[in-house]
Parts: C-alpha cells; sequence; structure tokens
C-alpha cells in the first residue's frame, strides 16, 4: 500500500488531505510549525522541521513513505528545493501541487520586484500607507523604511517590531467587500503583495484595481525544476498512473 507525505500549509493541501482521506490513503500531512493554530486536517498530521535534506530523506525511508507532494507556500523555496534533494536521496516519488502565478490585467498598477529589500526600495522616501501584506516571516525589512505606516494582517497575534504599523489578526479566504473596507477604513495608499497565486487572497489585488492603488509584487523566489501539477484532481490522477499528465 503506498504511504504519501503531504507538505502542507496552503488551502490546496487541505484540499488535497480531505480528498485522500476520501479515498482511504495512507497519508501524513506535515506543518512547517509556524502557525499557532493550525485547522484540522481528514488525515494525521505532524508539526516542526524535518532537519534539512538528510532528515526528510531519513524519514522518508524510515516511515515507508512512497509518494512525496510538495504543496507548500510558493515561497516556501527551501523546504521544495529539500524535498526534490530528499525524495531522490531515497528513491521516493515527488509531485509539486503549485498554484498558478497571479497575473497583471487592464486597470491594475503593478510594479514588480525580486524579494522584500527591493519592495522597501520601490516604496519610496516619502511617508505613505502601505499595506504589508506578507506574513510576519518576511518583514524584517521594512524596519529601514520606519517612515511609512503599515497596516500588517497574521494569522496569530504577534509583536512586530516595525515601530509605525496597525495588526490585524485574521485568517483567509478574504473577501472583496471585506478588503475594500479595510483598505478603505485604513487610508491605505499602497500594497505590498508576494505572487502568492490562488484565490484565498486574490481579494486585496481585486480590491486594489477597484480604489486605483498601486500594487509592489514581489516574484516567486527560484526553486529547482520538478514534476508539478495544478489541481487536486490531477495528482489524485497522478498518485493513480505515476505519471504527469497536463501542467
Amino acid at each position: 500500500m503506498r504511504h504519501i507525505l503531504l507538505l502542507g500549509g496552503t488551502t490546496e493541501a487541505s484540499a488535497l488531505a480531505t480528498a485522500l482521506a476520501t479515498r482511504g490513503e495512507r497519508a501524513v500531512l506535515s506543518y512547517a510549525g509556524r502557525t499557532e493554530a493550525p485547522r484540522a486536517q481528514a488525515i494525521p498530521t505532524r508539526v516542526g522541521g524535518f532537519g534539512g535534506v538528510e532528515g526528510l530523506a531519513e524519514y522518508l525511508t524510515r516511515e515507508g513513505v512512497t509518494h512525496l507532494v510538495d504543496a507548500t507556500h510558493p515561497f516556501a523555496a527551501r523546504i521544495s528545493a529539500n524535498a526534490i534533494a530528499a525524495a531522490e536521496r531515497a528513491s521516493v516519488k515527488l509531485l509539486a501541487l503549485t498554484r498558478p502565478e497571479w497575473v497583471d490585467g487592464p486597470g491594475d498598477r503593478w510594479t514588480r520586484v525580486a524579494d522584500t529589500a527591493k519592495a522597501v526600495a520601490a516604496l519610496g522616501t516619502d511617508p505613505a500607507r502601505i499595506f504589508l501584506a506578507l506574513g510576519r516571516q518576511t518583514i524584517a525589512d521594512f524596519v529601514h523604511a520606519a517612515q511609512h505606516f503599515y497596516l500588517l494582517r497574521f494569522v496569530d497575534a504577534a509583536e512586530p517590531t516595525l515601530p509605525n504599523h496597525h495588526l490585524v489578526v485574521d485568517r483567509g479566504p478574504f473577501t472583496l467587500a471585506g478588503e475594500l473596507a479595510l483598505l478603505r477604513e485604513h487610508r491605505i495608499q499602497t500594497i505590498v503583495a508576494k505572487n502568492a497565486g490562488g484565490s484565498g487572497a486574490r481579494a486585496k489585488l481585486d480590491a486594489a484595481r477597484e480604489l486605483g492603488l498601486p500594487v509592489v509584487m514581489i516574484d516567486r523566489p527560484f526553486i529547482p525544476d520538478r514534476p508539478q501539477l495544478g489541481s487536486v484532481a490531477q495528482v489524485l490522477d497522478w498518485l493513480d498512473h505515476g505519471v504527469v499528465r497536463g501542467v
């Protein structure tokens, strides 16, 4: 019987976990442990890192894992790279469940940058009111642009180091109406976001378009080539047939 390790933390991972439970698959979902109270899942879960490539490869071998599905956040480049190397070491089949990137369209005012440091530079020196839609792990660079007001939104309560900020504790998915209200309430002038893709966090971009607000969009980090698919149904087909059919 196959044994699936699902690297999670996204809505797509949760949907796949539910589908695997429905099929009666032997599977475990692994969280990185950055969220204090992750959502309950339909399959057993584990929390915490593996100890790099060697630790993950050892886990795959020890637990008899046959299939490794990487459904982590598109910006979780380190664990994704580790998964590629560990799967090769342990001779385990690997697949990534990957969200398509967001693409700007008519009415959008995007500035695309490579990383958070370049996002800071893109904000300029004049004080502005910024919605920093990045999560708490990636806001450190903005300490160097303390002239701005920052609206933050985290899943868990925290004590950000930014001197001039307001923190909202909330968990998506978010709606267009809710995002419009949030941006208007805090008089936001610019949004900084990661190109995470998916529908759960898309509403802020639709709200920015409706309000005519500029968006500083951080491009995804480099991840080595790997087999990848874009839907739960395609992953299930891969599990059944062992081949990637469509991207």
